[in-house]
């Protein structure tokens, strides 16, 4: 049969446009459906404007570390408004930037709402679309808890638009969002709290490194309070807002942010059209040709909840495009070795093994580990520590995992991840010579096993 398209796909996300550009490109029909912003969840309420906000967070710091060096600085102010109108402006430039990449290069976007109408067919504002093949790509959404008096509380898309800046907050849950803006609340002068119902936060993650982000965290001043949740929620008549906790106590904030997680943005999509399974945690799933079980219906990005990381989402829709479209150049998604950042602050970058999950693979390890006071802090009384860590094979002597806590973590371990992609072993670092005077140098000075 005859398509109106060879690709349609539902969701304007980084892997959603990024398959539609290189479909268009390798010479497809490609239509692209968004109703709610271009860009997705990382150009308007994710990546982009929380890494502008924890710029601006830092700068807190940077601020008082000047007179260390001989500036004297005048009282500094902060203004809400003017981080959040000129971040808004930012992320409308941004909206602009992927409307031309779609349109330049030849793909029709249709702006409303899509539904699966079957294997083959879309609904958008009444118009039925048919085409050989459908993505859909239309990422996550935050979820809340189902609690008394949660209306109340923000979640990780309103965050991003809150017209005053709260003078108390109360950040909940334990991933990386959630210690991204415990650091951002926290560093823009907010009396921040952290609560979350587990032992310690960032599951997953190598334990040195959360211990050490939990010591610095308090250090700051932040309030972590572990094994702790909320069971009820109430607006005051001054406006606050007082959270029960469990263990009985009651705690007052001006806002309560909720950052406990996202699951798949499956509402009014249609999927009770067509056979689309999902898995036992409601995301849908995939074959490793991104098929469902109804093979002209594929799935990317957040809403197949693998690797939930925009680079992920960008190299899935690459490889889409490619299968689908010019498959001599297909290159399957490898999913090892993704490095990764946590713009807390300090930050952590990491790629690789934690040192737990080495050893539960079988590994013998070798165990290489540095903590210091960065020189930038020297002239200062911050006693803040940056944390690096090697964790290597005892057997082949390569290097498993990388792990760092400290300022910029995130832009040193983009390199160290290309080393550890190719396979590189403990004595290739300890060969290579260092840049001096910098604390990326350590990673090639550390010569003694823990």
């Amino acid at each position: 049969m005859a398509f109106d398209f060879d690709l349609f796909v539902i969701g304007a996300g980084s892997g959603g446009v990024r398959a539609a550009r290189f479909a268009a490109g390798f010479g497809a029909r490609v239509a692209v459906a968004e109703s709610r912003y271009l860009g997705g969840t990382c150009v308007n309420v994710g990546c982009v404007p929380k890494k502008l906000m924890v710029y601006s967070a830092h700068l807190h710091e940077d601020l008082g570390l000047a007179a260390s060096f001989g500036w004297q600085v005048e009282q500094a102010r902060f203004d809400w408004a003017t981080l959040i109108g000129n971040k808004d402006r930012e992320i409308q430039r941004l909206n602009g930037i992927y409307r031309n990449l779609l349109v330049n290069s030849g793909v029709q976007l249709l702006e409303g709402h899509a539904r699966l109408v079957d294997a083959h067919h879309v609904d958008v504002a009444g118009i039925r679309y048919s085409a050989e093949h459908i993505l859909i790509a239309v990422g996550g959404w935050p979820q809340r808890p189902d609690i008394p008096g949660i209306e109340h509380a923000t979640d990780s898309n309103q965050v991003f638009h809150l017209s005053e800046q709260p003078r108390r907050v109360l950040v909940v849950g334990g991933g990386y969002i959630a210690v991204e803006f415990a650091s951002i609340f926290h560093g823009l002068g907010s009396q921040t709290s952290l609560l979350y119902r587990g032992d310690l936060f960032l599951r997953g993650f190598d334990q040195a490194v959360r211990l050490h982000l939990r010591d610095e965290l308090s250090r700051k001043g932040i309030d972590l309070q572990f094994n702790s949740d909320i069971q009820r929620i109430e607006r005051q008549a001054d406006g606050s807002l007082l959270a029960s906790l469990a263990d009985g106590r009651q705690v007052s904030a001006d806002c309560i942010f909720y950052a406990t997680g996202r699951r798949p943005m499956l509402d009014n999509l249609g999927l009770e059209q067509v056979d689309v399974t999902l898995d036992e945690r409601g995301f849908i799933q995939v074959n490793d040709r991104y098929e469902t079980s109804t093979p002209s219906i594929l799935a990317i990005g957040d809403v197949i909840g693998r690797v939930q990381l925009t680079p992920v989402a960008l190299a899935e829709g690459m490889a889409v495009a490619r299968r689908l479209f010019q498959a001599q150049s297909y290159r399957p998604v490898d999913y090892q070795l993704i490095p990764t950042a946590v713009f807390s602050l300090p930050n952590i970058g990491t790629v690789g093994l934690s040192e737990e999950q080495a050893r539960a693979a079988g590994y013998s390890v070798k165990v290489f580990e540095s903590r210091f006071r960065a020189m930038k802090l020297s002239l200062s009384d911050c006693q803040e520590r940056t944390l690096m860590k090697l964790v290597v094979d005892a057997e082949t002597d390569r290097v498993l995992g990388c792990h760092m806590v400290g300022a910029e973590a995130g832009e040193m371990l983009q390199g160290i991840a290309v080393a550890l992609k190719a396979g590189a072993t403990k004595q290739v670092f300890d060969e290579t010579i260092g840049i001096h005077p910098t604390a990326a140098e350590e990673f090639v000075t550390m010569r003694t096993p823990l």
